[in-house]
């Protein structure tokens, strides 16, 4: 039982503008937030290091070419760390937000559950992007399985937005 994929393509609302605003503001500072402390440490774990070695008793413990080499080691470590997070989260983000547009998409309902440890209801999807979604106690008891649930996603880092 093979069902076609129907997708479509819509502008954002400005709530999900908004949203999307204050997500790419929170990643960035926690971007930033992290960079500075691998900066730091870039600096300061040769310090470390130095200071072990001559705890240890190695003659001339504060080497300049020892330091300089640890400390661009980790700066390229950071740099290179900084880039890949960047590319493969807050990238995404970012172009979502310039697009300004959303995916919905349309899928079946295959099993409902309720968790009561998190007292919580849950639909499991047909769907290649989303496998389950949250919904509220009045969907899941006025849907059932093999009913139709329109869900929205953003275009380019797949974020899911709502259903309908």
């Amino acid at each position: 039982m093979n069902r076609e994929i129907i997708r479509y393509q819509e502008p954002l609302s400005p709530d999900e503008l908004d949203f999307l605003r204050r997500k790419v503001a929170q990643d960035k500072r926690q971007f930033y937030k992290v960079l500075r402390v691998l900066l730091v440490l870039s600096f300061v774990c040769p310090f470390i290091v130095a200071w072990i070695r001559a705890f240890i008793g190695v003659p001339n413990p504060f080497s300049y070419g020892f330091f300089f080499l640890g400390v661009g080691f980790l700066l390229a470590f950071s740099a290179t760390t900084a880039y890949v997070s960047y590319y493969y989260f807050l990238r995404k983000v970012v172009q979502d937000l310039r697009a300004n547009e959303k995916i919905i998409e349309r899928a079946h309902i295959t099993g409902k559950r309720y968790m009561p440890q998190t007292n919580s209801y849950h639909f499991y999807l047909d769907s290649p992007t989303r496998l389950s979604i949250e919904v509220s106690e009045p969907d899941y008891k006025l849907l059932k399985e093999g009913d139709e649930v329109n869900i929205e996603y953003t275009t380019v880092s797949k974020m899911y937005l709502g259903y309908f």
